[in-house]
């Protein structure tokens, strides 16, 4: 889900990427008792006081957790049922030394780190297809799929010239990095002050910097995230060009056309790049009151970890074995921060999800980071069936910053009235990332497990709930808003003035089911309030 450039456009737009010590843990504040648009988790746990907590089982589908993060590591699930480095699968689940979870990105060969998008897997298995075929004589029984082979190619293309670009506007920023730190040996504020711009964009990224400073963000994170971004889109750039399957069959070694296989991978569930995963299992639950960097939303939880999404789109057969292990090993929710345009083995994520549906298990899925009508394109996977069917075990969230007004839904986060359920906390969130240290991210991969968070919380104390009984009460509490709110990527047209974009406004009720923000103390309380 996490999309590098959006760090640029949010520096740019003047909004805030670090915390300050007045807004760390932001999630858990309440809109009523503290004004600030957080999950309400603080008050809940004084409304819930001296009633019994259960601990609760969570599955983290992402890019790998650091297990042995300060903040984490006395809160990752350990299988009752394995002894650790036996290389026996003691408890006859399939899966050898599954100790914290499962890696479905791994083998005997080491472990992926980065896939190209699905958009290039299905322009490549179409170009070699049709590579021997004349194309001025397509037989009838393929020319519906050729017609649908020109729209990828034609997509395909365009989005590579897209990710060009990018990479040379990510080569013109890291430059002038260079540049500021050679002629003043660092990169702060300070050093900005004294730097001459050359150039237009020397002068515009001079501007953005200090901007970024001045609010706070640390000069270490600017240049990681920089240097994420470059590193990013000019792999993307290099998986895309190159057989998209050839990493995946000499590392994993799977065979992709099965998509029924489940056994494979490996036990390495930190992973190469474990930085997002281990961001969203701190804000679902890393320990709370210790003195050590940020507190998780639930107080009873175990994280159990489960590696499937790589850097670039995941594989629809892993997401549906990762669905899988985790409900077949305990897990009662899941938290899905990953998300994709194209989904061309869909069914076998269908039957997974809807198993999940029959096992109890709550699925909690980020609605996408491309400023989208959720109700008129869809994002995968989906709650929404092959066969039209709706699962009820699914909520799909979107991301809100910490202050109401215009520009309380965050400028990236997709939306809908019809398939995005809540708002929750997506725009700077302090939490864990790998080697004891933390960092603020923005994203509704952030918005889901604060989510995430809120529905183990309620499932501590109220352990019958069912996932659909859990949904709805998180949607009839949801905090509302009415006032109107810039719509992401809205923009009306100006006919006298030639610069400048005039964002669309709506009522924020109109971008999703409930209309309002999740919040885990009105929700205690109306769970409260039917139990007796």
């Amino acid at each position: 889900m996490k999309n590098y450039l959006i760090f640029l456009s949010l520096t740019f737009a003047s909004i805030a990427i670090a915390q300050n010590k007045k807004t760390e843990n932001w999630q858990t504040l309440n809109p009523a008792t503290d004004h600030i648009m957080g999950t309400g988790a603080e008050e809940a746990y004084k409304t819930l006081a001296g009633k019994t907590s259960k601990t609760v089982i969570v599955a983290v589908i992402d890019s790998g957790v650091d297990p042995n993060h300060e903040d984490l590591k006395d809160i990752i699930w350990t299988n009752p049922g394995e002894i650790p480095d036996n290389n026996i699968d003691d408890d006859h689940n399939g899966y050898i030394d599954d100790v914290h979870g499962w890696n479905f990105l791994g083998g005997a060969n080491g472990d992926i780190a980065d896939e190209a998008t699905e958009l290039a897997r299905i322009y490549q298995r179409l170009s070699k297809k049709f590579k021997t075929i004349d194309t001025n004589h397509v037989p009838a029984e393929l020319q519906k799929e050729y017609a649908e082979f020109k729209k990828i190619r034609a997509t395909f293309v365009a989005e590579q010239t897209e990710k060009q670009q990018d990479f040379i506007y990510m080569q013109v920023i890291s430059s002038f990095i260079e540049k500021v730190k050679k002629q003043n040996g660092t990169l702060n504020k300070e050093s900005l002050n004294t730097f001459n711009p050359e150039t237009p964009m020397e002068s515009q990224l001079k501007k953005g910097f200090k901007m970024a400073f001045t609010l706070g963000m640390k000069p270490s994170e600017l240049e990681r995230e920089i240097a994420e971004g470059y590193k990013s889109v000019s792999q993307e750039i290099k998986l895309n060009t190159m057989n998209a399957d050839s990493i995946r069959q000499s590392i994993v070694g799977d065979d992709l056309t099965n998509l029924n296989e489940r056994y494979y991978g490996n036990n390495h569930v930190q992973g190469p790049d474990a930085l997002h995963g281990t961001h969203v299992s701190g804000i679902i639950a890393a320990i709370r009151n210790n003195g050590k960097g940020m507190n998780g939303i639930a107080n009873n939880v175990k994280i159990m970890i489960v590696r499937a999404v790589p850097n670039g789109d995941e594989r629809d057969k892993d997401i549906a074995n990762a669905i899988r292990y985790a409900v077949d090993n305990g897990a009662t929710v899941i938290n899905m921060s990953f998300g994709k345009y194209y989904s061309p083995e869909k069914s076998v994520v269908d039957e997974a999800a809807k198993y999940a549906q029959s096992k109890n298990v709550l699925l909690i899925h980020a609605a996408g980071n491309e400023s989208k009508n959720k109700d008129t394109e869809e994002n995968f996977p989906s709650r929404k069936l092959l066969s039209g069917e709706i699962l009820t075990n699914w909520m799909e969230i979107g991301a809100n910053s910490s202050k109401k007004g215009k520009k309380v839904v965050a400028s990236f986060s997709n939306y809908g009235k019809i398939n995005v359920d809540v708002f929750a906390p997506g725009v700077d969130i302090y939490s864990t990332i790998p080697d004891n240290k933390y960092t603020n991210e923005s994203g509704t991969s952030m918005a889901a497990p604060s989510t995430t968070g809120v529905a183990a919380l309620l499932l501590q104390y109220f352990p019958e709930l069912k996932p659909q009984e859990l949904k709805d009460i998180l949607i009839k509490t949801a905090v509302p808003y009415s006032g109107k709110v810039n719509v992401p990527g809205l923009y009306k047209k100006r006919l006298f003035k030639k610069t400048g974009k005039k964002p669309v406004r709506k009522r924020f009720n109109s971008l999703s089911v409930s209309g309002g923000f999740v919040n885990a103390n009105a929700a205690a309380k109306e769970l409260l309030k039917s139990k007796k």
